[in-house]
């Protein structure tokens, strides 16, 4: 994971100190870059993108380049409650990789529905991120969250069932407007608590047995 992350930050602060320099900008260099964001990074642009001049192009690319980047470790599903990676559209009419809770998901919209049924992958068992842009300095994380996004998920208070809205968490919409890249890793890195009972698989047992 850490080497896939190494090599796409170097890849994009190299392409991020050249997009300043506009001299050297053509229709060439932007078609090559914008090549890159849709086949490596896996955001798709605007569909009207090839009607806009080279300087909103340009900006275009720096928007979608100059941003904190994960890798995110993924498992194959084997039904384990949670969300997973998915094409999402943006509110600017791109698309982007995000991880999305099942609670987000319109399950009374079928063709939603198909899609997550056929889900091929979970939740990220490991994350690697680099938060530093191509000058060296920190991002300031607090820019690349969605604060709109949100789920209402369902509790216990006492003994009666209430619905919760709460806004997404640290790898939903905490980490929405982030360069997501998926991995998938072996199943036995994956070894959730998500229940009192899961410290009863025998991954935790042996952990507690070395203890």
């Amino acid at each position: 994971l850490a080497g896939v992350l190494i090599n796409i930050q170097k890849t994009i602060h190299n392409y991020m100190k050249k997009a300043q320099d506009k001299s050297g900008a053509d229709k060439n260099f932007i078609n090559k870059i914008l090549k890159f964001i849709v086949k490596e990074l896996n955001i798709l642009p605007p569909k009207d993108i090839s009607n806009w001049d080279n300087d909103k192009k340009l900006d275009y690319i720096k928007t979608k380049l100059n941003r904190p980047i994960r890798v995110c470790g993924m498992v194959e599903n084997e039904d384990e409650p949670g969300g997973g990676p998915f094409l999402v559209e943006n509110s600017d009419m791109s698309h982007s990789l995000q991880i999305v809770e099942r609670n987000q998901i319109k399950l009374k919209d079928k063709k939603q529905l198909n899609i997550l049924s056929n889900a091929t992958h979970f939740n990220p068992v490991d994350i690697v991120c680099s938060t530093k842009d191509y000058n060296g300095d920190k991002f300031d994380l607090t820019k690349f969250v969605d604060y709109n996004s949100c789920l209402i998920s369902e509790k216990s208070y006492g003994d009666q069932k209430i619905k919760a809205l709460e806004h997404s968490g640290l790898w939903n919409g905490g980490m929405s407007d982030w360069i997501t890249i998926f991995i998938e890793v072996p199943i036995i890195t994956f070894n959730p608590v998500k229940i009192i009972n899961d410290l009863l698989r025998e991954e935790h047992l042996i952990l507690a047995k070395k203890h």
